[in-house]
């Protein structure tokens, strides 16, 4: 029994020593994202010491399990894919209906300079390990291997799940996940700042706790600034934020991507919202402004594209939605993929996601035909932007913001069928490319990859 005792007791200093030794200093950003994702934070970080937790080492374990089985069947065969097929891929990418899905977005395009993601749940607070209880750690991490479960498995996240999970949580918000998917893809934190958008879509800093407590209509998300294998500095941004007509556009969302310029588009499991009128802002912002657009059926509806300005070229197999969107059947997707032999792909996208089930459509602009009045991406520092704060492990190095030029697009306001404000002369080449294009031998929407 004393023996038994003395155990005990030892257990207990060992933990309090640990929790004493954790509150000690401030962590990095960064190894707070990898101690979140299972890997072993740096040997001087105040988050080591933990690392002897069981609970954490279990974390490991699952994690390390669960990251085996979605690249070897997923994220491998994705990457191989981009890299033949996607091979001039824009600075920018638009990612809306994301959720915290970083971890496909860097699979199809590894090579982009600011990721931009979306989705209606609210980023949280900056995640701080050091000030949670060994339970509460414990659960967290059970909490997060429960919210991944459903996009490791099948490739997307069963958001009112997720939200649960999230918050029974001891960290809430996207941005926990956020940390692991930079994590597992091998990315280097610099620097975290929570950020807001003004009226003019400008990206400031935000004091508040990352929540959508400050009022409707409001954009709160984070900037988040990492450097890959190659050391290149990238930025993610991810809002939580309501993409119908009206949330796209009172919240500075819209002018926000306007000042990013020309991007490239991503869409997946996006639940058909893409199909409906109250979401046909965020529809012709994607199609206004980028070059190639990533979707599976449940993107942009297939008619949508102009045929003068777009190719798109099918790959996989399209059986229809699932049974949940039965309505959103597309006839014309249906042609465009028994028209000739479509080219198969060895992996899973979208809610179809057994393997030889799923399709992809790979959307490439023709026309050139892009906004004048608009800003590139450049670096620079957010408005109120502090690097000096412990967030991040290197600081100095962060490449944040963007170029927030008040110039905006002719075709600011949009209306449903996207082509109100084409001017005559715009109207009448349209009609002769269109013409040309029917004479052409080629079928519809489809040219040799």
């Amino acid at each position: 029994m004393k023996a038994i005792l003395a155990f005990a007791l030892v257990a207990t200093a060992v933990i309090v020593s640990w929790a004493g030794e954790a509150h000690s200093q401030p962590a990095s950003a960064n190894d707070t994202a990898r101690m979140l994702a299972g890997i072993q934070p740096s040997s001087n970080s105040p988050l080591f010491v933990l690392t002897k937790d069981p609970a954490w080492q279990q974390h490991v374990d699952n994690f390390n399990s669960l990251f085996a089985k979605v690249e070897n069947r997923q994220l491998t065969r994705i990457r191989s894919w981009s890299r033949a097929k996607l091979t001039s891929p824009s600075p920018v990418l638009f990612y809306m209906f994301s959720g915290p899905d970083f971890l496909y977005a860097n699979a199809f395009f590894p090579n982009t300079s600011t990721y931009v993601m979306s989705g209606l749940e609210a980023t949280g607070p900056i995640p701080d390990l050091t000030k949670l209880s060994r339970e509460a750690r414990g659960r967290s991490f059970r909490n997060i291997e429960q919210s991944l479960s459903s996009i490791v498995a099948y490739g997307f996240f069963q958001t009112l799940d997720m939200r649960h999970n999230l918050a029974a949580s001891g960290l809430t918000g996207t941005l926990p996940i956020l940390y692991v998917f930079l994590a597992r893809s091998g990315k280097t934190i610099t620097h975290v700042s929570l950020v807001r958008l003004d009226d003019s879509g400008t990206a400031q800093v935000d004091d508040g706790d990352g929540s959508d407590a400050g009022g409707a209509g409001i954009a709160r998300g984070v900037k988040i600034d990492f450097v890959g294998d190659d050391r290149r500095p990238q930025t993610l941004y991810y809002f939580g934020a309501n993409v119908d007509n009206d949330g796209f556009e009172s919240s500075g969302f819209a002018r926000f991507c306007e000042h990013l310029g020309t991007g490239d588009g991503f869409v997946k499991s996006a639940s058909y919202l893409m199909h409906r009128a109250n979401f046909s802002h965020v529809r012709s912002f994607l199609l206004q402004h980028t070059r190639l657009i990533v979707q599976d059926d449940s993107g942009i509806p297939v008619d949508r594209f102009d045929q003068a300005s777009w190719q798109l070229h099918p790959f996989g197999h399209y059986s229809g939605p699932i049974a949940l969107f039965a309505n959103r059947y597309q006839s014309k997707l249906s042609e465009l993929f028994s028209q000739r032999a479509v080219e198969s792909i060895d992996f899973a996208i979208g809610y179809r996601w057994h393997p030889g089930s799923s399709n992809l459509i790979v959307a490439t602009r023709t026309d050139g035909g892009m906004p004048d009045a608009v800003a590139g991406a450049t670096s620079g520092s957010l408005s109120g932007e502090d690097h000096s704060n412990h967030v991040a492990a290197s600081d100095k190095n962060s490449t944040a913001g963007v170029n927030t030029d008040s110039r905006k697009t002719a075709n600011r306001s949009i209306s449903e069928q996207g082509s109100k404000y084409a001017t005559r002369n715009r109207s009448a080449a349209r009609t002769r490319r269109l013409l040309a294009h029917r004479a052409s031998p080629q079928p519809f929407w489809f040219a040799d990859w």
